[in-house]
């Protein structure tokens, strides 16, 4: 079924369907970047279509091909059981212009995916209502995930930011969630932290 997808995005699409593959039952397309949203769109709400989930969002680094990242998708309909796998190819070798569409428009799972796709490869999703970093602090300097990003890298040293007036919702408490665990500034826990932590272990 999922073969049927790519030849009827060929039809609809054929100036911007690639190149497509079939492994083990796995159907994958690759498209053009300028075709990212529009076909993703067209996938979610043709009747023939009807991918209705976005399962997964991600990137590959190939720091020697150009362009050099590819953008990768997961889509499943629930209605009709069919899978398929898209993909786009964006950016320079050296990193820079890597430029897809969003698809928060389509799929309220695409704002986290992307969110972390950003983080962790350096992707810009164009029209993302709030693209920042979800995994690493904002002060973190480069991608991790990148091909090119030493393990050796060094990250700058901040200072200890202490938040106690963000309230926790259960089931966590004011304990939960704090910068370094349950240490003091002075690196040793407190009393109360002590006989906590006790209570728990029992």
């Amino acid at each position: 079924m999922a073969q049927a997808l790519v030849e009827l995005l060929r039809s609809e699409f054929p100036q911007a369907v690639i190149a497509s593959s079939s492994q083990h039952g796995d159907e994958t397309v690759i498209v053009d970047a300028a075709s990212w949203v529009n076909i993703h769109r067209f996938l979610r709400d043709d009747e023939r279509c009807q991918m209705q989930m976005l399962t997964d969002l991600t990137a590959v680094d190939y720091p020697d091909r150009e362009p050099r990242f590819e953008v990768v998708t997961h889509l499943h309909s629930l209605s009709k059981g069919h899978r398929l796998r898209a993909k786009t190819r964006v950016g320079d070798p050296a990193g820079e212009r890597v430029e897809v569409g969003s698809l928060t428009e389509l799929w309220g799972s695409a704002n986290w995916l992307e969110r972390e796709c950003f983080d962790m490869l350096g992707v810009h999703f164009l029209g993302h209502p709030d693209l920042r970093r979800i995994l690493m602090y904002p002060e973190f300097e480069g991608h991790p995930l990148r091909k090119d990003y030493a393990a050796s890298h060094i990250q700058p040293l901040l200072a200890y930011r202490d938040a106690p007036n963000i309230e926790k919702l259960p089931p966590f408490d004011r304990h939960e969630g704090m910068s370094f665990g349950r240490q003091t500034h002075d690196g040793f826990a407190s009393e109360e932290d002590d006989a906590l932590s006790r209570k728990r272990s029992h």
